[in-house]
């Protein structure tokens, strides 16, 4: 007897030969797809405690958000129209530093509702605080929030220890300077040392690493190459290597961060041992072709993070020259302080349109490679493919219907396209994560229970921490038709 059954639904595989059935079943079993077919086939062969019809929808596999920022979801719009380091100085870390632990909490749980809502299922948590990582206060109360979410995280934990080289530890304090009146943080308020936090790291994969019934996972994390030593990077892929999962950084992210160099951060960190096919960088928006060719060649993975990156003024990733060599990359929603929501359907679509036009070639990019870097290229960029982002038996039952019977959705006349370009992230209307419905008719049933009064929690969290941390007054400044 198998535990659920969904039926008569357009069932995008991600199989090897991208399969799309258009009336099409899943049968799950405990927390494994059994069997993907056709739903008359299935039907006389299977029996299921519950069924859902899908007609109607698309089903897909659940998305995977590759590179997060989750708690300064409590501060959103206040950093618009601000550069990188600007944003980072004055808006990102003041606000983070200033949260206590039940700040966090709510914030996890406001990202978990609102990220189920548009389809993911899975993400990467690049969890840092003011550079530095989260007291393990803090990360029970984001698991918690999780655990009630129902969904798949990765929890890296974000660390520096060494101070930027002098230069640019002034070319940060110009920024400080222009908001007078924020709580800043000094970049040697969250250093640490570096044989202690890789312990630390190695302490928590060992207890939280496959916890919530295998949702929960854990890696080290080197915040950013200019703030880790060598010794630091290197240490975070061994441990990678020993507890078989990933390790993560940012890397390439402005032409500010590269133009001070002598060698490119992706020589960098290909000379001190770092790259590989257990890294995932995040960003990597200034490469040269000699740096895609390293990638390349090492299976370095990449998060893309377009919305962050276009906020932000940084610019856009080589993503199509990337793809092109072979290098894996997978969408990503990155900052909630910077892209502002946790949307994977336009982030998908930010990611085909946006490089359409910059390289004016309706050609570059397609909505079927999207959606694969959104499932089964992620899955692969996490170290997931054997168990996620894809429709298989065999594979961890995590799915997302998508409700097609909308005005701008019709006519759909070409599933992927209809997905990827005519969506708003509404059309979600069922998501399942380890074989579990986690969001039904748009509810998030475990959040709902756990926090009812989250909307209302998360407003008086957001304005208390914003007087804290001295952001008042950029969230009230007047209106810029016209910035100068």
């Amino acid at each position: 007897m198998a535990d659920l059954f969904i039926k008569n639904g357009i069932v995008l595989t991600l199989n090897e030969t991208r399969e799309i059935l258009d009336d099409g079943g899943v049968v799950i079993t405990d927390r494994e797809i059994e069997a993907v077919g056709p739903t008359d086939q299935l039907e006389a062969e299977y029996d299921a405690d519950q069924t859902i019809d899908a007609s109607g929808h698309a089903v897909l596999p659940g998305f995977i958000d590759a590179h997060v920022h989750v708690s300064d979801i409590l501060v959103r719009g206040t950093g618009t129209s601000r550069e990188l380091y600007d944003w980072i100085q004055n808006v990102k870390r003041p606000a983070v530093n200033e949260m206590t632990d039940e700040d966090h909490e709510i914030a996890a749980a406001l990202f978990s509702q609102e990220a189920i809502q548009s389809g993911i299922t899975t993400f990467v948590e690049n969890a840092s605080g003011a550079a530095d990582g989260y007291p393990e206060s803090v990360i029970e109360r984001k698991f918690a929030a999780y655990e009630a979410a129902g969904m798949r995280n990765v929890y890296a934990y974000a660390f520096a220890d060494t101070e930027p080289d002098p230069e640019h530890a002034t070319f940060m304090e110009h920024f400080r300077r222009k908001e007078p009146e924020v709580t800043h943080v000094s970049p040697s308020e969250t250093l640490t040392d570096t044989d202690e936090i890789l312990a630390d790291i190695e302490s928590l994969i060992q207890t939280y690493h496959g916890s919530a019934a295998g949702r929960q996972s854990v890696w080290p994390a080197p915040y950013w190459t200019e703030i880790v030593t060598p010794e630091a990077l290197l240490g975070a892929y061994e441990l990678a290597e020993k507890y078989d999962v990933m390790t993560t950084t940012h890397t390439a992210e402005s032409v500010d961060d590269e133009a001070r160099r002598s060698q490119s951060s992706i020589e960098y960190l290909d000379n001190v041992g770092y790259l590989g096919e257990r890294t995932l960088l995040g960003h990597c928006v200034v490469l040269s072709e000699r740096d895609i060719r390293k990638l390349a060649l090492t299976d370095t993975k990449i998060a893309n993070n377009l919305k962050t990156n276009l906020a932000l003024g940084d610019g856009i990733a080589p993503v199509p020259q990337l793809i092109n060599y072979g290098v894996t990359v997978a969408v990503a929603t990155d900052n909630t302080t910077a892209n502002n929501a946790a949307n994977m359907l336009s982030n998908m679509a930010f990611a085909d349109l946006v490089q359409k036009g910059l390289h004016q070639d309706a050609t570059i990019m397609t909505a079927e490679k999207v959606i694969e870097m959104a499932t089964i290229d992620a899955a692969r960029a996490i170290g997931r493919e054997d168990d996620l982002g894809s429709i298989e038996p065999g594979k961890l039952a995590d799915l997302v219907m998508i409700d097609l019977d909308y005005p701008h959705l019709t006519p759909n006349l070409h599933t992927p396209s209809t997905i990827v370009y005519q969506t708003q992230g509404f059309e979600v209307d069922t998501v399942i994560c380890n074989g579990e419905i986690i969001l039904e008719d748009r509810t998030v049933h475990g959040i709902d229970e756990e926090y009812p009064e989250l909307r209302s929690d998360a407003a008086t969290a957001a304005e208390a921490i914003s007087e804290r941390a001295g952001l008042t007054s950029i969230q009230q400044r007047p209106w810029q038709s016209r910035y100068k």
